[in-house]
């Protein structure tokens, strides 16, 4: 059986990508390891795992009913995470409405059969794989960014990587 590797996220738009350029290149030069593509960047939301490819429409179809209540997201810090060596841009507060967007996600994946990732929910962007550890900074300049969707995605290897290819908002 075929499987894709999925994932929910907020796929950034076009403007917040510029919106975001200036702050994440700025940090992004402080840390040792290599830049994530802007074009990769993204909130993770929930993550589906290997998921049968003929079942895929019917998870889009499950993730469609979910409404999304705009929200504000503030990018506050720079953090290292260990375990895998990324440095991330994280948001401090977790806003009502993505965590109920998380919530109900979740739920889709617990009726799919599926187990969801058992951990507080920490929104963030992940800037530099292979970094370097470094202590927590606070941004000089925070970005705040407007979402009301979310993408299924799908994780692709390509050698020395993966790319990302949103399949449905």
């Amino acid at each position: 059986m075929n499987t894709k590797r999925l994932f929910f996220a907020l796929w950034p738009d076009h403007r917040q990508r510029e919106r975001l350029r200036d702050v994440v290149g700025s940090v992004a030069k402080t840390v040792e390891g290599r830049a994530v593509d802007r074009r990769d960047w993204h909130v993770t939301v929930a993550f589906v795992g290997p998921f049968p490819e003929n079942r895929v429409p019917y998870l889009l179809d499950r993730a469609a009913q979910i409404e999304v209540e705009p929200f504000r997201l503030n990018f506050d810090r720079l953090e290292f995470w260990p375990r895998p060596k990324v440095a991330s841009l994280c948001a401090a507060t977790v806003p009502p409405a993505l965590q109920q967007l998380v919530d109900s996600l979740n739920g889709v994946l617990l009726d799919l059969g599926l187990k969801p990732e058992d951990r507080n929910y920490r929104p963030h962007i992940t800037v530099v794989r292979n970094a370097r550890a470094f202590t927590t900074e606070r941004l000089t300049q925070r970005v705040t960014t407007e979402w009301s969707s979310f993408e299924l995605v799908e994780s692709v290897p390509v050698p020395g990587g993966v790319n990302y290819v949103p399949l449905k908002q």
